[in-house]
């Protein structure tokens, strides 16, 4: 039984790295989208691991809203420092300056949205033509309909109903000027998949994934975690408790599990028992029934 596990993880490493490596022999400018999260740690390995003993030859991208947990800055820094790839970083708060957005106001403000047009600016700026990005099927249901090869308009806007068929896993980067595309090579794998590979590979992760202490409120049923800019409702509470995450984004909308669980092999056994979605825990995911597809219509990851 452990033997099928280990061979069902190497065929979606194998189907990874071949995305991976497609990608750079079709597109002259790709970039890796980087949030510090598991799933892009878990894409930069591959990606490692598609051009061993030669350098990643893409740069990462990560879009920093200015909300971020500060151990996700730390980590994406040490590992930068440690592997010798390239992180660029673009603000929202500078799109924010210069009026390309307005920020929220009121309790449930987030930059989470915002960071769509940063996005989208820093495609252009950088004239990046292949954004590969760490997005699962099992994820949630605007992304179960993503292809590996998500073609992105010159507005960077997503067709749902456009997309090109990908059979025998032939890939069609074909685009004209102005135009990118958003590539998913662990499109197949699950969140069990993603946390019993980096079992298996080693793989750091940051402190946050395992159980701390941490400031925290609930709001609508939902354990978030608390930060001095974040706005309480009169009737929510700071309170101290032993938490995780199970993904990780903007600190305004990211939500946080009650969980003993420090270590790996916790983890994946309390992945494997929960009958949550991963992004059950994202108070952003909440604000429609069609939340993420109008985002990811808009241009969003």
């Amino acid at each position: 039984m452990e033997d099928l596990k280990i061979n069902h993880l190497r065929e979606l490493e194998a189907e990874s790295i071949f995305v991976i490596r497609e990608v750079a022999a079709q597109f002259e400018r790709p970039a890796l989208l980087f949030s510090g999260g598991k799933d892009s740690i878990v894409m930069f390995h591959l990606a490692r691991k598609a051009f061993w003993p030669a350098k990643v030859p893409f740069p990462l991208l990560h879009i920093d809203t200015g909300h971020n947990f500060q151990e996700t800055l730390d980590f994406r820094d040490y590992l930068m420092e440690k592997t010798g790839a390239t992180c660029i970083a673009r603000l929202v708060q500078d799109s924010i300056d210069k009026g390309r957005v307005v920020e929220e106001k009121g309790v449930n403000a987030s930059r989470n949205v915002l960071q769509t047009v940063t996005l989208l600016d820093a495609i252009e700026d950088l004239k990046i033509d292949c954004a590969m990005g760490g997005g699962r099927r099992d994820e949630e249901k605007a992304r179960a309909k993503e292809r590996f090869f998500s073609h992105r308009d010159e507005f960077g806007q997503w067709d749902p109903k456009n997309q090109r068929p990908e059979l025998w896993n032939l890939f069609n980067g074909r685009k004209l000027l102005g135009e990118h595309f958003r590539v998913f090579p662990i499109s197949n794998w699950t969140e069990l998949d993603v946390w019993q590979y980096i079992y298996m590979e080693e793989i750091e992760i940051p402190s946050l994934y395992y159980t701390h202490k941490r400031k925290v409120f609930c709001r609508d049923g939902m354990w978030l975690a608390w930060a001095p800019y974040i706005k309480l409702k009169d009737n929510e509470t700071v309170v101290e408790k032993d938490v995780r995450c199970r993904t990780i984004g903007d600190i305004t909308c990211t939500g946080v599990t009650l969980s003993t669980a420090n270590a790996l092999e916790d983890i994946i056994m309390e992945i494997a028992a929960t009958r949550v979605t991963e992004r059950g825990g994202r108070y952003d995911d909440k604000r429609s029934d069609a939340a993420m597809e109008d985002r990811k219509k808009e241009g969003y990851f």
